[in-house]
């Protein structure tokens, strides 16, 4: 088949050998795959990608060589390995989360070379978590169920109530997922924040209340105007007095060094951060002023199988518009530019791939 895969930290189109399917497994052929930030992040700093994933509980391979990325993506049905129960017939558009498993072993698809991502034009899905696209639903925007099931779960562990004031910093395409769930959820007010007017504009179109150009204004200049009490001895005599406190959820979705330590600053007293930008390099926090604030940091990684089906539910009954943060389209031979173009930031949000798509 052919694919983009990692040869010496770049991306090369070539003939590579078609996956087989093995026990439990299905063999299907990618219809769209999006370009995640975690990619970008793999092939701009490998060693520091593979270095979290190490510290975190992971057996990384080799980003570097050998690694056919790609883990957000809609597919069809083309075979089944031996021991399927074959429920699916052979076209049917799928999706699934990006989690592979087998005789072969275990590992994220498109992270590993057992599993070949959906930057080539054949993968490799467990039979158990391989799922059906609802029907009229595009196989690009399919595909995006992944990053906003990542959204979907960063959302339900904020721990979000009626009435909370939600702060999503940087709309990329999580960012973006972000302000979509929280919208498709009745949560508001929901502030955006990005430098670029395109992001900002496409949040706009998914719901986001209130809009924010940090070259122009702090994002944190604005809890008075949205009845947040700031100071913890303000916060603490509301609150002796039995009186509503508002509170605030910051969802930090840029993940470069010292963003989290920003936010600390910013945030007003009794908040929730919810890390889900991954940052790959340590950052400074301090501790006395997260002590003081009583505030509470959690971290957010990958949405569950259960989460990925819900937002797939969601988004084919339009409650979730995930195809409005699509902004470009590319074929194997356009991936390394849509990847360097993705990684100098700018107007694009999510670039699909199509295997099928020649020359571009």
């Amino acid at each position: 088949m052919r694919a983009a895969i990692t040869r010496d930290g770049a991306l090369v189109v070539e003939e590579v050998p078609d996956p087989v399917p093995q026990a439990g497994q299905v063999l299907v052929r990618t219809l769209a795959c999006g370009i995640c930030g975690s990619d970008l992040h793999a092939l701009d700093d490998p060693d520091a990608f593979m270095d979290i994933m190490r510290r975190t509980g992971g057996t990384p391979h080799d980003i570097r060589d050998g690694i056919v990325l790609g883990h957000e993506f809609a597919a069809e049905v083309v075979d089944y390995g031996p021991g399927t129960v074959r429920a699916l017939p052979v076209g049917t558009t799928v999706c699934g989360p990006p989690i592979g498993f087998g005789p072969q072993g275990s590992g994220i698809i498109g992270y590993t070379p057992a599993f070949p991502g959906g930057f080539g034009e054949y993968m490799l899905l467990p039979e158990a978590f391989t799922m059906a696209v609802p029907g009229g639903l595009p196989a690009e925007v399919a595909a995006l169920t992944e990053p906003f099931s990542v959204a979907a779960r960063a959302v339900r562990r904020s721990g979000m109530t009626s009435g909370d004031v939600a702060v999503v910093l940087g709309l990329g395409p999580i960012g973006l997922g972000v302000v979509a769930v929280l919208k498709a959820q009745g949560h508001g007010p929901v502030v955006a924040v990005d430098f670029s007017a395109e992001r900002r504009a496409l949040a706009e179109r998914l719901g986001a209340d209130v809009l924010i150009d940090p070259a122009v204004e702090s994002p944190y200049d604005r809890w008075s105007s949205l009845g947040v009490v700031t100071g913890t001895m303000d916060r603490m005599a509301a609150e002796y007095r039995g009186l509503k406190v508002r509170d605030a959820v910051l969802f930090e979705c840029v993940g470069a060094p010292g963003m989290l330590d920003q936010v600390v600053r910013g945030a007003p007293a009794g908040s929730t951060v919810v890390v889900v930008g991954v940052c790959l390099r340590p950052d400074t926090v301090d501790p006395g002023v997260v002590a003081h604030k009583e505030l509470d940091i959690r971290g957010s990684f990958g949405g569950s199988p259960a989460e990925y089906r819900q937002t797939l539910r969601d988004i084919a009954d339009g409650r979730i518009d995930a195809g409005v943060v699509i902004t470009g389209r590319t074929g194997l031979d356009g991936l390394a530019d849509a990847v360097a173009e993705l990684t100098g930031g700018g107007r694009h949000a999510k670039i699909t791939v199509d295997p099928r798509l020649v020359g571009t």
